[in-house]
């Protein structure tokens, strides 16, 4: 089946994987995923509906302008990805205008600029809910213009909400399917958790968000697949769960002369 990609670079984005958790997802009358990232997974499934959730508000903010005025917000946006905005002064002047604006529809267009732009297509703020990613020095980053529109064509048939998973979690009725790809848990003690947004998700959040999908399978029949590291951690979060092991090669590096093979978890809950 032909891959669709988003129109966001992201890291940690399951493009790779979809193959692997399409597998494990069955079918149903609506896919909920509660921290959706780039879309991936909602890209490359069919359901009839779908609840999408987030809780970075610029992310959420961008989906819905894509999804009600695909033409105009192409158009707009294009003009930014010039030669000339391929510059660092240029960037980290938008940057600046980014963390200023209150108008949403500058935002987005400001927010798909930084992303294909800054280093790694990283989405990191400070404390103070600023982004702050430098810029890239890309030779000629890709203005995603098939795939904004592909996103427009499908996201009609899907809701974005900028919510904590568990209040999306909480929508589930008979009949969704979830699959939840949280923050990953750190491959060593020693290692901080990811930095989510402005918040970071805690280990409590990741037990808890376990619990949740042990009940939806148990109470509600409901088919729950998370994706996380393969870590002690992780398999005593997930004991639950029918666990599926997968080596994704992952890299932060630009060159990719350090990837390395990483395992990791598909965790499944599945209804009675």
């Amino acid at each position: 089946m032909k891959k669709n990609r988003a129109f966001l670079k992201w890291a940690g984005g399951k493009y790779p994987l979809l193959d692997d958790i399409r597998r494990h997802l069955p079918e149903g009358d609506c896919l909920i995923e509660p921290f959706v990232g780039a879309g991936s997974v909602f890209l490359n499934t069919h359901y009839p509906s779908y609840i999408l959730a987030d809780i970075n508000s610029d992310l959420i903010n961008l989906y819905n302008i894509v999804k009600e005025r695909p033409q105009a917000f192409v158009e707009d946006v294009r003009k930014l990805f010039t030669i000339e905005s391929n510059d660092s002064v240029v960037y980290y002047a938008r940057r600046q205008e980014f963390n200023l604006s209150q108008d949403p529809y500058r935002r987005a267009m400001l927010f798909l600029y930084l992303n294909r732009h800054c280093y790694n297509g990283l989405c990191r703020y400070n404390l103070r809910g600023e982004f702050n990613v430098p810029f890239g020095s890309y030779r000629k980053p890709y203005f995603p213009e098939d795939e904004l529109f592909w996103f427009a064509e499908r996201a009609q048939n899907a809701t974005f909400v900028c919510e904590s998973y568990d209040v999306t979690l909480a929508k589930a009725k008979t009949g969704s399917v979830v699959y939840c790809d949280p923050p990953y848990a750190p491959l060593s003690a020693t290692a901080k958790f990811t930095a989510y947004h402005t918040n970071s998700f805690s280990m409590r959040e990741q037990q808890h968000l376990a619990e949740l999908a042990s009940t939806l399978s148990q109470d509600s029949n409901i088919t729950v697949l998370i994706s996380n590291h393969d870590t002690p951690l992780t398999r005593n979060w997930y004991q639950g769960a029918v666990l599926h092991e997968i080596e994704v090669r992952r890299s932060i590096s630009r060159s990719g002369n350090t990837r390395s093979k990483v395992s990791e978890l598909l965790a499944l809950y599945t209804g009675r």
